[in-house]
């Protein structure tokens, strides 16, 4: 790739104190940032690319993601089994989930999300996916891929995007069996979700047995993967962690033992407020579902922000991720999860943007990759017209994505108007 310098821009460089740099240019070689100089020291062998005084900062990093699925809004809850024995049913229908997956990946890379972390997909088509990109064959995020997650039966996903697992041995065995594609990370789930609770109050019912958790994070931590588990629970969230989970993904409202376990395992929250939103706060008659569910929706959403406040509070590292794949929750939007960080945990909006690039980086252990504008790391950056420091909103427009130094200019994405008119409700 050609050398070039992106130069007559404001730096915003995704560090917790950043500042807006100006009078710089960021000198890109191949896919990685060479050097950052002063404006009127660029070495004549690079190109000019003049970013007309634009906003110029590290590309989103999205934690958690179901890359199949769209957030198309549904009038009733989707029967996840039957539709991926569908999809994998023949050649044709598996050319199918091969082309959602691409397309899907590419809108997210195109709405400046230049890292994705899939947590549940179908088969091995995360990795699948993940090798193409990294071959050059199709244009998309750098994907962190978890390919199948290990549930139990009767558990969230179980069947679909899980296997079930009923002993610690099984639960082991299929940890195996995912390591064999060469994800990035495991997956459990260990609770239900808002749909799967029966009654109100209860949603995040722990599913799977402690003695199956340690039996799949131990084989995990062998074979020197993470392990990211679906939980929405106190007590999911307290059993997770005493048996080796490292990321809690959604979370729930913790109690002085679960921060203790939290600073002990060196682990770290996935705030994930955008799927909670909808079910919480919406007309029944948009998001189609019963009242319980909506009371439930409000319980996941105030745990997923009394967890992220907690944990802020007692340093334990807090990321951000969108769900995509619940009802409105789309491959487009992980700007709103920055945004919501933002409005319903308080914090600035510049720790949000930092949350969003270098604090994700770091829960993810690619820091040294990605997730700052700074020497020696990838080029992987996103350019706004206005400055997201003033209003968060500004990440909305992306005007142009750079992926591992390939620049695309005025990236286009579809969207839905329902979803738009019904979230834009919350801003």
């Amino acid at each position: 790739m050609a050398k070039y310098a992106l130069t007559n821009c404001i730096i915003l460089d995704g560090t917790e104190d950043m500042k807006p740099v100006t009078g710089k240019a960021v000198l890109v070689d191949g896919e990685i940032i060479a050097d950052i100089v002063d404006a009127f020291e660029i070495p004549a062998e690079y190109e000019k690319a003049d970013l007309g005084g634009q906003y110029l900062m590290p590309g989103l990093i999205n934690m958690h993601i179901h890359i199949p699925g769209s957030g198309k809004p549904k009038n009733k809850p989707t029967d996840t089994k039957k539709l991926v024995k569908l999809l994998t049913s023949n050649g044709l229908m598996r050319k199918i989930v091969e082309m959602m997956y691409l397309k899907y990946s590419q809108t997210e890379l195109y709405s400046g999300v230049t890292t994705v972390r899939s947590v549940g997909g179908v088969e091995s088509y995360d990795t699948l996916t993940r090798d193409k990109i990294n071959s050059g064959k199709a244009v998309g995020p750098r994907i962190l891929a978890g390919n199948m997650a290990v549930s139990v039966p009767g558990g969230h996903m179980a069947g679909s995007l899980a296997y079930e697992a009923t002993t610690p041995e099984e639960a082991a065995a299929f940890v195996e069996k995912i390591a064999k594609d060469k994800p990035d990370l495991i997956k459990l789930m260990i609770t239900g979700g808002v749909l799967d609770a029966e009654e109100v109050g209860t949603p995040g019912v722990l599913k799977m047995k402690p003695e199956l958790v340690k039996a799949a994070c131990d084989k995990a931590h062998e074979l020197g993967f993470m392990v990211a588990a679906h939980v929405e629970s106190p007590e999911g969230v307290r059993v997770a962690l005493e048996n080796g989970v490292d990321t809690i993904e959604h979370g729930a409202k913790p109690d002085e033992q679960i921060i203790s376990l939290f600073k002990e395992r060196n682990a770290a929250h996935v705030a994930t407020l955008s799927p909670a939103l909808p079910y919480a706060f919406f007309d029944l008659d948009v998001m189609h579902c019963e009242e319980k569910d909506q009371l439930n929706g409000k319980v996941v959403f105030e745990g997923i922000v009394d967890c992220a406040d907690k944990c802020l509070e007692n340093g334990i590292p807090v990321g951000l991720g969108t769900d995509t794949g619940c009802p409105f929750i789309t491959h487009y939007d992980m700007w709103r999860e920055v945004y919501y960080f933002e409005k319903f945990c308080g914090v600035s909006k510049s720790f949000a943007l930092h949350t969003a690039t270098e604090v994700n980086a770091r829960i993810a252990r690619i820091d040294d990759i990605t997730g700052t504008v700074a020497k020696g790391k990838c080029a992987d950056l996103v350019v706004t017209k206005l400055n997201p420091l003033d209003d968060l909103k500004a990440l909305r427009n992306i005007s142009e994505v750079i992926t591992r130094g390939k620049r695309i200019v005025a990236p286009k994405v579809k969207k839905m108007a329902n979803v738009e008119v019904e979230l834009d409700k919350f801003l």
